[in-house]
């Protein structure tokens, strides 16, 4: 026979058990809440181990120096094959000279001019495709290209070089009195190649050539070519010593060694004069002009080591003028030849006293600027890739490795205004890809933390007054039966997936709002309006009737006055829109009050996403109202005051700290959407306060490019340090609320 435990024993072991369990949860929380912590570090240093190469200065090392490879005499351009691995010289001589740029060894040599002709001036047609046009002392010009072929061999990767004539090996003659060619500009297009020379004697002589292709061969020869001189273009007795036409042979640049310059435009089969000016200040002069990668910004060098950036803009008249727009200051040396990068907007200067200097016109950056030399490179040539400068000093031939990564990326870059080329003015602009490398990459993050407030402060406008008016009607005044059904109703509305809300926004509700703008404003006025009437009719209805109802049964039948003044609101809408804007309200604000409209605009993300936030903020404020201790609100009744004062003075004080978090809860929700505002905004980067505009978001915009950006590159990183900002904003925010809402918990704990 086994005698039952006792009753001491029992509770021990119970409270031994129960001990246990709370220790166990006490260290699975402790565990979780570390862990949690722990993941937000990680994710940050990830982040920022992504983004911190976009800071890292620019280096340079010394490469190899070797004796100039070929005959001796003047080098009139360098260039780079596209791994930096073989390089071209073009001599004065009419050579081009192939050379392996590891140690200075010629693999391969043309003889491009036909005795006993000499080149005397050279220019660059096609950068990307190492295209140029060379100048001949008997007034001829001859165009070739360098053309690299590779092939593998035991493994081994081995690169060939040639030449491609593209109008044929003859040079074309563009003076008939055989005046040498002192500087000289071609632009070759399908069918046709405009030549700009500059003769000895200061002339200007245009040359058309038209192709001919041939359809089965795709052959290109020279069908006919026709010269002129230009009318007096310049004014003074100086000689042009500068030429340069653009890619889409609509501009034409003269400039002398004194600065002046004349800009001529094509009409028609000719250029006249757009304007005259200055491109460098006042007592310095012109040592050096090219373009910029795309063709669309000069660079002038001058004598006292700046280096001044040019390119058109529309005036007031809306004509193109040429406008300075940035500028470098380096050492007071004169500017003895620069070299634009092949896809980006940074280029490197030689100056007189043997320093280089590599420069980013987009950020405004001068990234490295070190003397190299005691003799200045007379001709520089960065490598397509942008990781090797080679130069060209008195018979020697000098290089250096460039390791400069993220040129574009400055504090300006991000969050200043930046005057882009093309551009009427300086702004903030975030555009990242563009059809060719000509096009500078924008990435202001501006606009895009702009939108993110912007999509989060209308969501907030329409999700406050709903939820947190809700929230306190269902705790304070609801019945408990009725309560029971509308708070997890609403609770459950947080299950929707947002892919779902931005889908019906974009498709349904943003064609819907267009239809009926002029609904919606009524629709805003009306509804509030009916319900404050239907609540005035209602408490002068006799308490007979009145009291026929169950009790706490109101709310539902407001629903009725809702849908019949929602409905009222539409009907007239329709009607006032054609009265009085011709039926079409949007096209209206366009026309008339110069208002854009968008059909996915930030009305629809208002609603959409205010829709999408109302259930966490309705369910924490909710929450925080109905957890008021009773005997403070019964304590206020019994003192005579009534139930609005209560809920005024006892229970919202109260409460405050919990409708705080909800409300800041509910923006840091808003400001991490991504789904909706994708879908339903239009995803255009712009800083309009508009309501019928559109904008993008920080997420959105990590979403919808991300996918399509390099690894590793600049783009890929600008994204990394957009999410960056997410997270240090979310993290502010919610750290500024928990803050300011344990002050009021502080403030209100003692009622």
């Amino acid at each position: 026979m086994t005698s039952a435990a006792h009753p001491f024993v029992v509770a021990d072991a119970r409270r031994r058990l129960r001990a246990a369990k709370d220790a166990a949860a006490r260290i699975v929380v402790t565990f979780g809440g570390i862990a949690v912590i722990v993941a937000i570090v990680l994710i940050f240093f990830y982040l920022l181990q992504v983004v911190l190469p976009l800071f890292r200065p620019a280096s340079m090392q010394a490469g190899e120096a070797y004796a100039m490879p070929g005959p001796a005499g003047q080098t009139l351009h360098l260039a780079l094959e596209e791994r930096g691995v073989i390089a071209a010289r073009y001599t004065a001589t009419g050579d081009v000279i192939f050379f392996r740029t590891a140690d200075g060894s010629v693999v391969g040599r043309d003889d491009l001019v036909p005795d006993p002709a000499t080149a005397t001036a050279l220019g660059v047609s096609d950068m990307a495709n190492g295209e140029v046009v060379i100048g001949l002392d008997d007034g001829r010009i001859l165009i070739v290209r360098a053309e690299y072929s590779t092939r593998y061999t035991g493994g081994e990767r081995v690169i060939e070089p040639g030449i491609e004539y593209p109008l044929g090996p003859e040079p074309i003659t563009v003076d008939e009195r055989r005046r040498s060619v002192s500087a000289v500009s071609a632009r070759v297009g399908r069918d046709e190649v405009r030549i700009a020379s500059v003769l000895a004697d200061g002339t200007v002589v245009l040359t058309r050539v038209e192709l001919d292709t041939s359809f089965l061969t795709g052959e290109t020869t020279v069908a006919e070519a026709d010269s002129h001189e230009l009318a007096a273009p310049f004014i003074g007795d100086e000689l042009p010593a500068y030429a340069l036409l653009d890619p889409t042979q609509e501009w034409l640049y003269l400039a002398t060694g004194s600065g002046d310059a004349t800009v001529l435009r094509r009409r028609g089969e000719d250029y006249v004069v757009n304007e005259r000016l200055r491109l460098t200040e006042p007592g310095q002069r012109l040592t050096a002009l090219e373009f910029l990668t795309g063709g669309i910004s000069l660079l002038a060098g001058t004598d006292r080591g700046r280096i001044l950036q040019w390119f058109p803009v529309r005036d007031a008249d809306n004509e193109y003028r040429l406008q300075r727009i940035r500028s470098f200051a380096g050492p007071a040396s004169p500017v003895v030849a620069i070299a634009p990068e092949h896809r980006r907007k940074g280029f490197a200067a030689a100056h007189a006293d043997g320093t280089l200097g590599i420069y980013y016109t987009t950020s405004a950056r001068t990234l490295i600027e070190r003397r190299v030399s005691d003799v200045p490179p007379a001709k520089l040539a960065f490598a397509p890739r942008a990781d090797r400068v080679l130069g060209a000093a008195r018979g020697q031939l000098l290089q250096w490795h460039v390791d400069n990564e993220h040129p574009e990326i400055s504090w300006s870059a991000l969050w200043g205004r930046i005057w882009y080329e093309s551009y009427p003015e300086p702004d903030y602009v975030w555009q990242s890809s563009s059809a060719s490398n000509d096009s500078e990459p924008k990435f202001s993050l501006l606009p895009l933390s702009f939108g993110t407030l912007k999509a989060a402060f209308y969501a907030m406008l329409v999700a406050l007054p709903l939820a947190i008016a809700g929230a306190i009607f269902t705790a304070y005044f609801m019945r408990p039966a009725m309560r029971r059904l509308v708070k997890p109703t609403i609770e459950i509305m947080e299950a929707l997936p947002t892919v779902i809300l931005g889908f019906l926004a974009g498709l349904w509700l943003a064609p819907l709002l267009e239809a009926h703008l002029a609904a919606l404003f009524l629709l805003l006025a009306f509804v509030p309006a009916g319900t404050l009437l239907a609540g005035w009719l209602w408490n002068r209805l006799p308490a007979r009737l009145r009291g026929a109802a169950p009790p706490g049964v109101e709310p539902a039948l407001l629903v009725l006055p809702v849908l019949v003044f929602g409905w009222l609101a539409f009907a007239l809408g329709q009607l006032l829109e054609s009265v009085f804007f011709g039926g079409n309200l949007p096209h209206w604000l366009s026309g008339t009050l110069g208002i854009d409209y968008s059909q996915r605009n930030s009305l629809v993300v208002g609603v959409a996403m205010g829709f999408a936030v109302i259930p966490v903020i309705f369910s924490m404020a909710e929450d925080a109202v109905f957890g008021v201790p009773k005997h403070l609100s019964n304590g206020s009744l019994a003192l005579g005051a009534t139930p609005w004062q209560t809920l005024v003075r006892v229970v919202l004080p109260t409460a405050s700290p919990g409708i705080f978090s909800a409300v800041m809860i509910g923006f840091g929700r808003a400001v991490g959407e991504t789904m909706i505002v994708l879908m339903a905004t239009g995803n255009t980067p712009v800083m309009d306060w508009n309501i019928f505009e559109g904008m993008r978001t920080l997420s959105a915009n990590i979403a919808v490019e991300m996918p399509e950006s390099e690894v590793g590159s600049t783009h890929y990183r600008v994204l990394f340090l957009a999410g960056l900002v997410l997270f240090l904003l979310t993290f502010l925010l919610n750290t500024g609320a928990e803050v300011i809402r344990q002050r009021l918990r502080r403030k209100y704990s003692a009622m």
